[in-house]
């Protein structure tokens, strides 16, 4: 076989394989632009005993077969055509939860590559497999990781339960059972009291990896634990330390970004943010939050570069989002720019026609654009389009809610304006949602309209849980479940709603018998309670309850999803 350059024959007798037994179960996928390469780690593999064995030649190939199907293998090429490199596209696969924890991901790279990339995020791969390799060298890696998987699975089938306390258990017995596996033990540990909003709990573990071992995420993870506890400033100076000994870990950036924020110290978060994307310049998430930032700290030059920037670096990715290009317009209005901003409308509709949410972030950039011109009929037109398709919008950010709401008011209509953000109020996940849906009328010179306007979204979600409630009293627990979730598909992101309907769930699975789907909502539930609210002194009842009618019907892993 012609090997191609990068790798090596190897020696001449066959290399070890896995088990039988374990070979024939496992599937692989492999993501590599280069043709000979993609067919050198197909016939590795074979060598190696394993069979099942899929290739991506870029990486929207590959996300939209992980969409779809689960592997146990990922071999990964770092360097990918379109501009996102292998660790970018892992971080997208694990924000969208498109691979699991038990999933094996490589990164294959040249050394070079690799002291550029082995300490640069929180979130890295199983391992690197380092070019020129031979099928033992791959063989080797997959098996040590296979290893930890299974040392590692008890714990990954508890948190698949929702049973946070017994896995905490078992990673301390696993602590002691199997040491060479502490740290990852202690890690799963530490991220598991985080789940359940535990930062105190947490951040010794962290502290004491750090102080044994050294490892940047693990000093990462004590300064996150800070910051969750309100320790802003304690969190700032640890994680600007971390940037300092690391210019390359670009999840640091990213949090110490958030301290900045916190302090509304926009300029700060700006320059940190800065510097973490002339570090890694495709990462489009990141361009994103600098956008925002940039905003924020009124710099509508820097505003317009990295909102140019997520546009054409998101043309082709399988994540493509159509408020980019409304941001993008809503910046160039506030530029005075309506030329360009009429030229990233046309290309809203034509380059993502037919994509969710198209059609309403495309009128409301044209009812910003028009209210900037002073066409007033077409911006009566785009504002009545945007607000119907507020009304039916699902996922649309409050961000781009709170644009429309300004074009309202600057177009001299206080009662549409006073709609949106009636329903953005609403859906305000914390204080400082609401306190920025209020300053749009508190600009506007409407501060009593905003306090009327908080008070009565306030009590609407009091209102509707407290139907919720009621029913459930009166023994209608799959009728408050029915409306609980119409609230959570009305205001996702409002965390009293999202815990009432969890307890809604909950309440009904104890009370009328276990029901499979019932039981992933609660999961899901319960998940985004701690994303929304992860201080909620309420999280460890909520989980205690959930783990309690899990033990009522014998519920155990594997089981949730076939019942």
């Amino acid at each position: 076989m012609n090997q191609p350059m990068g790798f090596t024959a190897g020696r001449a007798s066959q290399p070890a394989r896995l088990t039988a037994g374990l070979a024939a179960g496992v599937s692989a996928l492999t993501i590599e632009p280069h043709p000979g390469m993609r067919a050198s780690l197909h016939n590795m593999l074979n060598l190696c005993g394993v069979t099942r064995i899929e290739d991506a030649s870029s990486s929207g190939q590959a996300i939209r077969m992980l969409s779809s199907k689960t592997y146990d293998i990922v071999l990964c090429e770092y360097c990918l055509d379109g501009g996102q490199d292998g660790q970018q596209m892992l971080e997208d696969l694990r924000h969208h939860r498109l691979i699991q924890p038990a999933t094996l991901f490589f990164m294959v790279t040249g050394e070079g590559q690799f002291n550029k990339v082995v300490s640069a995020a929180e979130l890295q791969p199983n391992d690197y497999i380092l070019k020129p390799f031979t099928a033992d060298n791959m063989l080797e890696r997959i098996a040590r990781a296979f290893d930890k998987r299974q040392a590692l699975s008890g714990i990954h089938q508890l948190v698949a339960l929702g049973d946070q306390r017994g896995a905490i258990a078992a990673c301390l017995d696993g602590e002691q059972q199997q040491p060479r596996y502490v740290a990852d033990f202690q890690r799963l540990r530490a991220e598991l009291h985080m789940e359940l909003g535990e930062p105190e709990l947490a951040e010794p573990i962290y502290a004491e990896l750090y102080a044994s071992k050294n490892i940047h995420w693990a000093r990462l993870g004590q300064a996150k634990c800070l910051f969750l506890q309100g320790l802003h400033s304690e969190s700032q100076a640890m994680l600007g330390a971390l940037v300092e000994q690391n210019k390359r870990f670009l999840d640091a950036y990213d949090w110490l970004a958030r301290t900045h924020e916190v302090g509304s110290d926009w300029s700060g978060a700006q320059a940190v943010l800065s510097e973490a994307v002339e570090l890694s310049p495709h990462a489009v998430r990141r361009l994103r939050r600098l956008g925002e930032v940039a905003l924020e700290a009124g710099d509508l030059d820097a505003a317009e570069q990295a909102w140019k920037q997520v546009v054409s670096k998101a043309r082709y990715s399988e994540f493509r989002d159509p408020e980019d290009h409304a941001r993008l317009v809503s910046t160039l209005v506030r530029k005075g720019d309506p030329v360009q901003a009429a030229a990233v409308i046309r290309d809203l509709d034509k380059s993502l026609a037919g994509q969710r949410n198209t059609a309403v972030c495309s009128a409301i950039s044209s009812a910003m654009l028009h209210e900037y011109t002073g066409n007033q009929t077409r911006l009566d037109e785009s504002i009545q389009f945007a607000l119907a398709g507020c009304r039916r919008a699902t996922g649309l950010s409050n961000d781009l809610r709170l644009d429309l709401a300004r074009t309202c008011l600057e177009g001299g209509k206080p009662e549409q304006a006073a709609e949106v953000l009636r329903g953005v109020m609403r859906n305000a996940g914390n204080p400082a949602a609401m306190a920025k849906a209020m300053r749009v009328l508190e600009d506007a010179g409407q501060g009593e309209l905003a306090q009327q306007l908080a008070a009565e979204s306030r009590q609407e979600v009091v209102d509707m849980v407290a139907v919720g409630a009621a029913r459930a009293k009166e023994g209608d627990y799959k009728g408050a479940v029915e409306l609980m979730m119409e609230a959570v598909a009305k205001l996702p992101d409002n965390g009293q709603v999202v815990f009432n309907a969890a307890v809604a769930v909950l309440k009904c699975l104890e009370n009328t018998g276990w029901d499979g789907t019932l039981g992933q909502d609660a999961l899901n539930l319960i998940a985004s309670v701690r994303r929304l609210d992860p201080s909620n002194p309420k999280l460890g009842a909520l989980s205690a309850l959930h783990q309690d009618i899990l033990k009522k019907y014998n519920i155990r892993a594997g089981r949730l999803a076939a019942i």
